[in-house]
């Protein structure tokens, strides 16, 4: 049956650069720029990191707010999911005192702590490694405080053990339904992609959740593709992936979400517009 899928777009992350990409997103106008040609591809929501003109993380709250309105400015009609990780350096309290200056319609919410590292794989050689901290307490005041500013959270899990700490978190009382979360699939030190541990990890969501999913790399596509399959949603974007699949270098996140939204089309569904991914997930437009 025919079904409208959600397709955001993750336009710049904390690891991908204009060196690796030179349509990488950096200044608040490239942001909006990018958000706005993601919209006309078919987006119906980006997640959003903001970046210093260098290309360094920025936990400047006057550039991350900055670079969320100058998305809502262009395009008003956009879910904006900005990210509460900031980047190694943020304190717990710096990344939860941005979105309450911020207060954004969504925000990533992420449920473990993990290793986050870039590997060699052909070598073992560690090139990037830190500790991406996310303790209970942390993730159960961050949960209440997003719901009291009415900021819908979306839930981030890069293995199971985020989903199992949901279940622990549940019963608090910061969730409200549905509960929306995002699989992320390739990094080192979360899962790689694989079919059978993407329908066991939908199998272990609470009933009437939403999924997404995104893949980094080469882990992009068949995530976004296993993902519609399983009855979720999708995400691309230059943060996770900075190749089509045909080797060649994206010419900008809008021709990423144009490929998602030719597989959403070629499995039989439509790209959901962002009032129709409102209602899907519950999120109140700002």
């Amino acid at each position: 049956m025919s079904r409208k899928v959600i397709v955001t777009c993750a336009l710049v992350g904390s690891s991908t650069r204009k060196n690796q990409n030179p349509n990488t997103p950096y200044s608040p106008r490239e942001l909006a720029d990018a958000a706005e040609l993601a919209y006309k591809a078919g987006a119906a929501m980006v997640h959003v990191h903001a970046v210093e003109d260098d290309g360094a993380n920025s936990i400047r709250i006057e550039r991350i707010k900055e670079s969320h309105d100058a998305i809502k400015a262009r395009v008003p009609e956009l879910i904006v999911n900005m990210t509460s990780a900031l980047g190694p350096g943020a304190t717990p309290e710096l990344r939860l005192q941005q979105m309450e200056m911020v207060r954004p319609e969504m925000s990533s919410l992420n449920m473990a702590t993990m290793n986050f590292a870039a590997v060699n794989r052909k070598t073992g050689e560690v090139l990037v490694d830190y500790t991406f901290e996310n303790s209970l307490i942390m993730v159960a005041k961050f949960a209440a405080r997003m719901k009291e500013i009415g900021t819908k959270p979306e839930v981030e899990v890069y293995s199971s053990s985020g989903i199992d700490n949901f279940h622990a978190l549940a019963g608090g009382g910061s969730f409200t339904d549905p509960v929306n979360f995002n699989f992320v699939w390739g990094v080192c030190g979360g899962n790689s992609f694989r079919p059978g541990t993407f329908i066991a990890m939908a199998s272990s969501l609470p009933p009437g959740a939403n999924f997404t999913a995104c893949g980094v790399g080469n882990d992009e596509w068949p995530a976004i593709t296993q993902s519609i399959l399983s009855g979720g949603h999708v995400r691309v974007g230059l943060e996770d992936n900075i190749r089509m699949p045909d080797g060649a270098l994206a010419k900008g996140n809008y021709e990423l979400v144009e490929h998602a939204v030719r597989i959403v089309r070629a499995l039989g569904h439509e790209p959901a517009t962002p009032d129709e991914a409102r209602a899907i997930m519950g999120t109140i437009k700002r």
